[in-house]
């Protein structure tokens, strides 16, 4: 197939391959950029991305990756690549004391899987962490990493939740994420850090993602619920890249965006497609709900342009990383819980 993607290494190269108009961008940057929680799924590509395309644009910007750190595989795969790293726990107040100085800050932090069993480490994570990072950061320039899950359910057939909607979600994972936003809004209109919320659902690479979820399945014969029936995606380099340019969005009082998809997909035939990409019949249970989790990413792609890379190619991309055995992070989405309970 045309999408088809060898390896892990080529895989990670895609994803760091700066765009000219994230090389131009790059430059409004102040450095050095700290990227905080910088060791979970898209930190590291994020944090190798601003580094390249600063050495494509002849900007001179430190980026240093903050993290507790528990994989050192992943520590020496960013060092090699010109990434600082600093091992702190955003939990500890004696750790904190050794963040480093900061142009600009971009906030990685939180937790989302797990909660149902312990949610009182998700409501730590999500607002203990921010208040250290504020703290030290007061009056700093912030993007900080949201999520979709924030809102309400809407109608399937909408365009999704706008930024300035209620937010009445369901479950403790969202309800934290909530308390996560409202605590940089405080911090935004105290201290007059400028804040850009980035609302992210659903991001996808090969080896996670609704799109993954939905091809593995299909590979292995499992069937696949339909009960949310429509879903956003995002390729995770797109998200990548708008994530760095969303700096100039910032503001006192902190204001969200969504980053997603413009378009929404239904299920079915993205399961269809992929089975046929992958040789394999889709099983399906249930039927379509009348709303699913959807974000109208409008706002955001008015500023920033829609994402490039388009939803056939996120397909095949996929479909052949699962049919040659591709490896998988072994973190489902979960995109089919309505309940809120992850």
């Amino acid at each position: 197939m045309r999408g088809a993607i060898e390896n892990e290494e080529s895989l990670d190269e895609m994803l760091t391959r700066p765009r000219p108009v994230l090389v131009e961008d790059i430059r409004e940057l102040r450095s050095p950029l700290v990227l905080l929680g910088a060791g979970g799924k898209i930190g590291p590509s994020l944090a190798v991305l601003a580094r390249r395309a600063a050495e494509a644009a002849g900007h001179d910007l430190e980026v240093i990756a903050v993290s507790r750190f528990s994989n050192p595989e992943k520590v020496r795969w960013l060092q090699e690549r010109r990434v600082e790293t600093v091992s702190v726990d955003l939990l500890s107040p004696a750790s904190v004391k050794d963040l480093p100085e900061a142009g600009d800050v971009l906030y990685l932090v939180g937790l989302k899987f797990g909660t149902e069993s312990n949610p009182s480490l998700t409501w730590a994570v999500n607002t203990v962490a921010p208040m250290h990072a504020l703290e030290r950061y007061a009056g700093h320039r912030v993007v900080a990493l949201s999520t979709g899950n924030v809102y309400p359910m809407s109608p399937a057939r909408g365009t999704g939740s706008q930024e300035g909607d209620s937010l009445t979600p369901l479950g403790e994972y969202a309800n934290a994420a909530v308390a996560r936003e409202r605590l940089f809004e405080y911090a935004s209109r105290k201290d007059g850090t400028k804040v850009a919320l980035i609302r992210l659902n659903y991001a996808t690479d090969c080896r996670y993602g609704v799109p993954v979820d939905l091809a593995r399945k299909v590979w292995r014969g499992e069937a696949i619920d339909l009960a949310n029936g429509v879903f956003n995606c995002i390729w995770q380099g797109d998200a990548n890249e708008m994530i760095l340019r969303s700096f100039p969005l910032a503001h006192s009082p902190a204001r969200p965006w969504n980053l997603t998809s413009r378009e929404t997909y239904q299920v079915r035939e993205a399961a269809t497609q992929l089975g046929k990409f992958l040789g394999r019949e889709p099983v399906f249970t249930g039927e379509e709900a009348s709303t699913a989790l959807l974000s109208d990413a409008r706002a955001l792609c008015s500023k920033l342009g829609s994402p490039p890379t388009s939803w056939n190619t996120i397909l095949e991309r996929t479909a052949c990383w699962v049919r040659a055995g591709g490896p998988a992070l072994g973190k489902p989405t979960r995109f089919e819980v309505r309940d809120g309970k992850y």
